[in-house]
């Protein structure tokens, strides 16, 4: 392991009194508490003036302490690698509990995913969106990358209106040997989703499982949750032993392990949510966790990760003191130098305030109602999707729209006559999936759904190749962590367009959270850590 630089730069802070009796530089002014704070890697000696009650702080390394003091307790070094559960980075092949999640589209990019694994890291291409072969393709270049690498993944999105692109990512992923999946949006069980945990199961010498493709779930409801940490359902294994797909062997296997070892707690993020507090979804994971390994006698437990909402050194600290066994990031890697948006809608985010998010149709599910969280300001998109959506549930079909309707929809919403969008759509779906137009035929609801999704579809496509001519059409998938991120940024090396690389981004989420989570433990022994000592401002790390 090689640790981080052992000193870190001064943090300016405000003045406060100092322990009477005692000078300056003895532990006790705020300025020597805060250099213990920052030298997370130095272990600390906790001083206690028995003359006053006082308590301060120097480092356990350094000189003794002044004449007359107690030592109160000591501190251990801390690293920013140790924050998280320690099996996690043995069983992934990584230094740092840190991932940085499957944004859909390919906007988590096959150059993020390298720079992750780089970085001793997870990184998952965003394959939601994407054609099989275009998934591909970015698995082949990843392969090439990165090797036997065991630090890289892909993404399996849940598709419930084309099930068989789910089957042959799913296909794919596992031919070619892909180290780590990360399931997302699934609110129930597929065949694709358990054959990727399933397929490949053997036993060590011990009689262990061993997992080939190790899979990560995302959820943000306890009861989806709930179904990826218990073992594969008995009909789902024995439909897929039918199809020649998993072995009986592996079946059997399949049934003493959990789908998922790693289940991200998705709360407040972008893109698909359920809007959840972090606060209240991990406690309830975690218990949930507890619970389903003790029921099913587990000899290693399902690891719970935190996602959403973490932009800032303070979140990050606060997801690990909640017991995450790592963390996740997504909106705040868009802005990264390797992240898969046009400069222009970068440059969207970068002005992104805390309450700049809204709630909007999802391409993916649009018939079934789901919302993605997207960007709000400086773009129309949230408000002319719900609008199409509306329209959907009010009328049965393009046909029974009233002549003022479809001429505002097409003018003020779409851009582009109805006829045009149905003649492209129909060139799209003859090449990805042809059983879309037979239905669509047979059923005006679900043609009318087919051109509302080339509008949903589109607008995110806008977004990603910086057509500024349909600006106020983009769709930015982001959380409310990325305000948070701007405002931890501001006038700093990460606040500039291209000087953000991704694993300056993580190192410095990381270290700050070391720096935080150090600031507490002194406040806990009841130290007077001065405000300033817990803000971590970034700057370039190694």
């Amino acid at each position: 392991m090689n640790p981080l630089p052992a000193t870190l730069p001064a943090l300016s802070h405000g003045a406060a009194a100092v322990a009477p009796g005692r000078p300056e530089g003895t532990g006790f002014a705020p300025e020597d508490i805060a250099a213990v704070v920052r030298s997370v890697r130095r272990p600390a000696r906790i001083l206690r003036d028995p003359d006053t009650g006082r308590l301060g702080a120097v480092p356990a390394d350094g000189p003794a302490p002044p004449p007359g003091c107690e030592t109160a307790g000591t501190l251990p070094p801390l690293y920013p690698e140790w924050l998280g559960d320690r099996t996690y980075g043995e069983t992934h092949g990584t230094r740092f509990p840190y991932v940085a999640g499957e944004m859909a589209n390919g906007i988590a990019t096959t150059r993020l995913v390298i720079a992750m694994a780089e970085a001793d890291m997870l990184g998952f291409f965003g394959a939601g969106g994407l054609a099989p072969d275009r998934v591909e393709d970015a698995v082949g270049e990843l392969a090439s990358a990165l090797g036997d690498r065991p630090n890289w993944g892909v993404n399996l999105i849940h598709s419930p209106n084309e099930p068989a692109v789910e089957d042959r990512v799913a296909e794919l992923l596992l031919q070619r040997g892909v180290p780590v999946v990360s399931a997302s949006a699934f609110m129930d069980l597929t065949p694709a989703v358990v054959r990727c945990s399933a397929a490949g199961l053997r036993t060590d010498a011990g009689g262990r499982v061993v997992r080939r493709t190790r899979l990560f779930a995302k959820v943000s409801r306890p009861e989806v949750a709930a179904k990826f940490m218990s073992p594969a359902p008995g009909e789902l294994l024995d439909l897929l032993v039918s199809r020649g797909q998993l072995t009986a062997d592996e079946a059997r296997l399949a049934a003493r392990v959990p789908i998922a070892q790693d289940i991200t707690a998705e709360a407040d993020s972008g893109g698909h949510t359920d809007n959840r507090p972090l606060v209240s979804l991990l406690p309830a994971l975690l218990a949930l966790r507890d619970e389903l390994s003790a029921r099913h006698g587990y000899d290693r437990p399902v690891r719970v990760g935190a996602a959403g909402g973490l932009g800032t050194p303070a979140s990050v600290a606060a997801a690990f003191a909640l017991g995450a066994a790592y963390v996740v990031t997504g909106t705040v890697n868009q802005i990264a130098d390797e992240g898969g948006i046009s400069e222009d809608a970068k440059a969207m985010l970068a002005q992104a305030d805390i309450a700049d998010v809204i709630m909007a149709p999802a391409a993916d599910m649009f018939e079934f109602g789901a919302k993605v969280q997207v960007l709000r300001r400086g773009t129309m998109f949230a408000t002319r999707g719900s609008r199409l959506y509306e329209i959907y549930r009010t009328y049965p079909s393009l046909e029974a729209l009233p002549a003022d309707v479809r001429t505002t929809l097409e003018r003020q919403v779409l851009g582009v006559p109805v006829d045009d969008i149905w003649a492209e759509a129909l060139r799209f779906w003859r090449r990805r999936d042809p059983a879309e137009i037979t239905r669509a035929e047979q059923d005006p609801k679900h043609r009318m759904a087919l051109v509302f999704r080339w509008y949903l579809g589109r607008s995110s496509r806008w977004a990603i190749d910086g057509d500024t001519a349909r600006r106020a059409d983009y769709q930015i998938w982001c959380g409310p962590a990325m305000g948070a991120f701007n405002r931890w940024t501001a006038g700093s090396f990460l606040a500039g367009p291209g000087s953000r690389p991704a694993a300056q981004i993580a190192r410095n989420l990381l270290e700050g959270a070391a720096v935080v989570t150090r600031a507490h433990q002194l406040r806990t022994y009841g130290v007077p850590v001065p405000a300033a000592a817990l803000r971590f401002d970034p700057r370039p790390l190694m």
